[in-house]
């Protein structure tokens, strides 16, 4: 799992490129991701699978902020991403959330 970030010179808004492994999807058909930047929605937009079987994402999120996420694969089983910038204790599960400060 990785995240990229991108900085726009012209926007206040920062590119994120959320990308879940194959390895890490394992045999997932569909992976979302939800968080504080679209309401933890269920109904969310898949993320796009590669060819090479991994899944990513790229949203424009406001700077300055920090945002909860996780990954739903198949519509049940969470998935954190180790490589976040920070984890906290989820207000719903026994599980941390992913957090990514922009």
């Amino acid at each position: 799992m990785s995240v990229k970030k991108q900085y726009l010179k012209t926007k206040p808004v920062c590119k994120v490129t959320f990308r879940l492994k194959k390895d890490e999807a394992g045999q997932a058909r569909q992976v979302r991701l939800l968080g504080d930047f679209n309401q933890w929605d269920y109904q969310s937009s898949p993320m796009k699978r590669l060819k090479s079987g991994d899944f990513t994402t790229t949203l424009e999120l406001p700077k300055d902020k920090e945002y909860q996420f996780r990954y739903l694969l198949d519509d049940s089983q969470w998935e954190n991403d180790w490589h976040a910038d920070a984890y906290r204790p989820s207000p719903v599960s026994y599980d941390d959330n992913s957090v990514i400060r922009v």
